[in-house]
């Protein structure tokens, strides 16, 4: 993983990446931009064994689905609270990579210049019967995840 010029996208990575560079990096930090209701019904990374905990900011609203246009400006402030520098690894997830794209390049365009894209998500994609959670993504990585 390259750092990248400061309002550019860092990249893609695959969950075992962005585990990796959580685990190496120790202000480095996970951002879900999933739902509360994807939080609550789904579950959420489990990354207490890194001494971590994961910063949940909705992209989008359920049931609506709209984007939360005040996304870039809530995380921002609420990095800088937490002292997090504009440098520091940022690895963003939601289902299967599709919102958390987009929360990257956002927050890449409000001058954080390492945001990682975890590109299977959560669940990642839809398998051949039609259920998310084996293909690619978090879980299926086995990486840790609890649910409430």
């Amino acid at each position: 993983m390259s750092q990248s010029p400061a309002g550019t996208f860092a990249g893609d990575v695959s969950a075992a990446e962005a585990w990796d560079g959580l685990a190496s990096e120790p202000q480095s930090m996970l951002i879900d931009v999933r739902t509360k209701a994807e939080w609550g019904y789904v579950g959420i990374v489990d990354l207490s064994a890194l001494g971590k905990e994961t910063l949940l900011v909705e992209w989008q609203s359920f049931p609506a689905m709209t984007v939360n246009a005040d996304f870039a400006e809530v995380l921002a402030a609420e990095l800088d609270r937490r002292g997090v520098g504009r440098e520091t690894a940022l690895y963003f997830l939601c289902r299967s990579g599709v919102r958390s794209l987009a929360a990257a390049r956002a927050m890449a365009a409000e001058g954080f210049d390492r945001c990682f894209n975890i590109a299977g998500g959560f669940e990642g994609p839809l398998d051949e019967a039609r259920h998310r959670g084996s293909v690619d993504g978090w879980k299926a990585a086995g990486l840790p995840w609890v649910q409430s």
